[in-house]
């Protein structure tokens, strides 16, 4: 039964005894409040939201340019072993002279950061919901400045992987904080287009570092790869710490805490009602009441075990899926075009301008997957329709490695090539849209534990992707060059098929009505067309008579 309670265990007031009568009357002001604001929410425009909303979505777009600086470490990571002074200096020489990182080192440091990653992000369910999420990224951010000191000294191979490990929490909490953020301070009518922005701060952060390589080819010291390492944190930082401490806290989790005064105040900051009269504060508010003793209800608790009991499993099964996806559809793969455009006979900086043409379509792909939401096109849509280019594409790679040797140059220009037609439906469909689905599908009161645990499969993915795609591709290794793309190819289609049967379409619902279909364990084809009034169900579970839940009391 949903519990209408009093101010969040910790909070400074006192719950209040309230008469039967005046506690009936709160209970069906609250209600009718948040049926309007719902009601408000599904009749916005895009148009409408972006005058609403501006200021939510310049502090959405700041909280989210944190995700940019793994996306900057990967590219350093990745494109660093095709780059002769850091292969030098952490290399081992091979029989021609030439200098390269061992495969059990690349897959050594590329696992490193994961592993941290995984800590953080379950550090990160643990702390933002008791601390909030502007001190955990402040906090994080301060220790991202003392990690990077490490990567710039390191003065071998061991303390550079010391230092992955150690940026890898932070790295881990930004993974997942951002996405939950964005989706906690703009209405329905936004939450897809802020939720996936995440994905475009990956692409200029990858963008920025195979920039910053290139602008290293005229070094040939160790100045060519410290540089790049010193920048990590320099340049985008400081900002971010000055913007982070003045930014508003998300006023779903000040009223989960019972804070509704200072979630009223968050608001105000986060809206431009000036130019929107209907806008009511109170009713939004309400709304997020609604939602978040509804959830009360239909949920345990909220501790990382709740997130496998009862219907939570199903949210949380999907959450991880969509997250493993990614790598399950050969991201790791395809970002080793630079070597098969090395393989290709293109030297110097040549392969590096194809790379940055790759994270130029992470970029553009986001914004191009925007228009597709605006026309009307669902998340599930978009993401099946995804799965299959990527499974077409992939194959297409294997069965160019069937070319003659004698044709190496043509076929590692096509392989090459391939990959950016596999980076563009990627950045169209399940890089981009994965983010909106994993911050929708989870609910409020678990979201930040959920999408914490989603990503950590996505790293747990990236930790057997890491380990393998070396080896395929490794001529010291298996060398399966192009073959790889059979083992991805098929990956993506297993993918492709669990996704048909349980990804559902969450477009265009509020949470509590993403809620509702959850509990009455909708079928996933099924959620773009049920019917569902989640303010009818409130009256069916008689929430007036209902006693207080122990662990979550809020005053009404």
């Amino acid at each position: 039964m949903v519990g209408v309670a009093a101010p969040a265990m910790g909070s400074d007031e006192l719950p209040a005894r309230e008469s039967a009568e005046g506690h009936s009357k709160a209970v069906n002001n609250m209600f009718s409040n948040a049926a309007s604001a719902t009601d408000k929410e599904h009749k916005m425009t895009l148009r409408e939201g972006l005058r609403l909303y501006p200021k939510a979505i310049a502090w959405s777009v700041l909280i989210s340019s944190i995700c940019a600086m793994e996306g900057y470490d990967v590219a350093l990571i990745g494109n660093f072993y095709a780059f002769a002074p850091f292969n030098e200096k952490y290399g081992v020489q091979q029989p021609d002279g030439s200098y390269q990182v061992p495969a059990r080192w690349q897959t050594g440091l590329s696992n490193g950061a994961q592993c941290g990653q995984i800590l953080g992000l379950i550090v990160n369910g643990l702390a933002t919901e008791r601390f909030g999420y502007r001190k955990v990224i402040l906090a994080c951010l301060f220790w991202l400045c003392g990690v990077t000191a490490i990567f710039f000294c390191a003065p071998n191979i061991q303390t550079l992987l010391a230092g992955e490990i150690l940026a890898g929490i932070p790295w881990g909490v930004f993974q997942s904080i951002a996405i939950s953020y964005a989706a906690e301070v703009c209405p329905v009518a936004l939450r897809g287009y802020l939720t996936t922005y995440g994905n475009i701060c990956w692409g200029w952060g990858q963008l920025v570092g195979i920039g910053v390589i290139k602008g290293m080819f005229g070094r040939t010291d160790q100045w060519a790869y410290r540089i790049p390492y010193g920048l990590m944190v320099m340049d985008v930082v400081p900002p971010l710490i000055i913007g982070v401490f003045f930014a508003p806290e998300s006023p779903w989790w000040l009223v989960r805490r019972g804070r509704i005064d200072d979630a009223k105040k968050a608001l105000r900051r986060l809206t431009s009602s000036k130019k929107n009269p209907a806008f009511d504060v109170d009713e939004t508010v309400d709304m997020i009441r609604h939602t978040t003793e509804l959830e009360n209800d239909i949920t345990s608790g909220a501790a990382y075990i709740d997130c496998f009991k009862g219907i939570n499993l199903r949210r949380t099964e999907i959450v991880c899926a969509i997250w493993a996806t990614q790598n399950l559809s050969g991201n790791t793969f395809s970002n080793y075009s630079t070597y098969f455009f090395e393989q290709a006979g293109l030297t110097g900086s040549i392969p590096y301008d194809f790379a940055m043409g790759q994270y130029g379509i992470n970029i553009m792909g986001t914004v191009g997957a925007w228009g597709l939401m605006a026309l009307g096109l669902g998340r599930r849509t978009l993401f099946l329709s995804g799965l299959c280019g990527l499974c077409i594409t992939l194959l297409t790679m294997g069965f160019v490695g069937l070319v003659p040797a004698s044709q190496e140059y043509a076929k590692s220009m096509a392989t090459g090539s391939l990959m950016l037609v596999w980076a563009t439906f990627y950045q169209l469909s399940v890089g981009s849209i994965a983010f909106s689905l994993v911050a929708e599908i989870s609910t409020r009161r678990l979201q930040i534990k959920t999408v914490a645990l989603g990503r950590a499969a996505y790293n747990v993915a990236a930790i057997i992707s890491n380990v393998l795609t070396p080896y395929m591709i490794n001529p010291t290794a298996w060398n399966w060059g192009n073959y790889a793309g059979f083992f991805w190819g098929g990956s993506c289609f297993l993918c492709l098929i669990y996704h048909f049967f349980r990804l559902p379409e969450p477009t265009g619902r509020t949470f509590a009505e993403l809620d509702i279909l959850f509990e009455r364990k909708v079928p996933a084809r099924k959620f773009k067309t049920a019917e569902v009034n989640a303010f009818d169900v409130a009256l069916h579970h008689q929430i007036a008579e209902d006693k207080p839940n122990a662990e979550h009391v809020e005053k009404v």
